[in-house]
């Protein structure tokens, strides 16, 4: 999780690029800008894009919605990291629409907020970032995720563009995570692949814990685990694999040589080569779709 354990591999890093966190957070989010922006003109005509609404039963969520122009595919939730939907999640979901998925990338913070709340992952260390997002994160619960994952899945199945006989992806990142089994256990008919990147809380000591969902869904898993996260609680990655094995699932569970948050384009710790091969590794899990 995106905790205060993770605060000394982050400053390394910015130490690295010769940022303090505001100057990167501001330069983060300009680049970001102008990397998204090269990416709708480089796309244009491949991918059809939007921000949506979907109802759900707490109220009305937005989403971004992006797809290949023409044809049908399998559709896939993203969820996060802990500052939410922003830039770099979009052009994350193009990059998966490109592979051949209806992606959307939602906004699990919609109940307090429209996306985005803050414009990038090293604005969630400032003060104000922090004062912005923790309230939004208090109001979160799994029972409420649930009911967002089946009305995600629900708004999903009605697009033209989504292949309904294909099953539905979900991908997280950071407390996104979690969500992804959560979305797997909320609609296990139509769930059948769920991948976590640096996930936190998926082991608690909780009644519905994520590792403890697993025998009632019907998807297969990856979870890719960050070396701090490992270091810190060595024995979850071992109390996954015997939950994935006793409840008959498929799952590959690996840590990965680079800190929490290496998967997200905006974070300072993003680590391209290991980023790249976790991203390898979830596109053969949607090939199972």
């Amino acid at each position: 999780m995106c905790d205060d354990t993770t605060v000394p591999q982050e400053e390394a890093a910015l130490s690295r690029l010769g940022f303090n966190r505001r100057q990167f957070a501001a330069a983060g989010a300009a680049s970001m800008a102008a990397a998204c922006a090269d990416a709708r003109v480089m796309d244009k005509g491949s991918l059809t894009e939007q921000m949506v609404k979907v109802a759900t039963p707490d109220g009305t969520a937005d989403a971004f919605f992006v797809r290949p122009a023409r044809g049908t595919f399998p559709a896939v939730i993203v969820w996060p990291d802990i500052a939410g939907l922003r830039d770099a999640y979009k052009e994350m979901g193009r990059r998966l629409a490109r592979e051949g998925y209806a992606v959307l990338v939602v906004n699990h913070y919609y109940r307090s907020s429209p996306a985005p709340v803050v414009a990038s992952m090293a604005e969630w260390r400032t003060p104000e970032g922090q004062a912005k997002l923790k309230p939004m994160i208090a109001a979160l619960s799994p029972a409420g995720t649930m009911r967002d994952a089946r009305a995600f899945v629900a708004w999903l199945d009605k697009q033209r563009s989504v292949d309904t006989k294909k099953g539905v992806g979900t991908s997280g990142y950071c407390m996104g995570g979690p969500f992804t089994v959560r979305t797997a256990y909320a609609v296990p008919g139509r769930v059948r692949a769920a991948a976590s990147f640096h996930g936190g809380g998926l082991v608690t000591d909780a009644a519905d814990s994520p590792h403890r969902l697993l025998a009632a869904t019907k998807a297969g898993y990856l979870f890719a685990v960050a070396r701090n996260d490992d270091a810190k609680a060595p024995g979850d990655k071992d109390a996954l694999r015997a939950a994935a094995a006793a409840a008959g699932r498929p799952a590959e569970i690996e840590v990965y040589n680079a800190d929490h948050g290496w998967c997200t384009l905006d974070a300072p710790v993003y680590n391209e080569a290991e980023a790249n091969r976790a991203w390898g590794r979830m596109l053969a899990l949607f090939k199972t779709l």
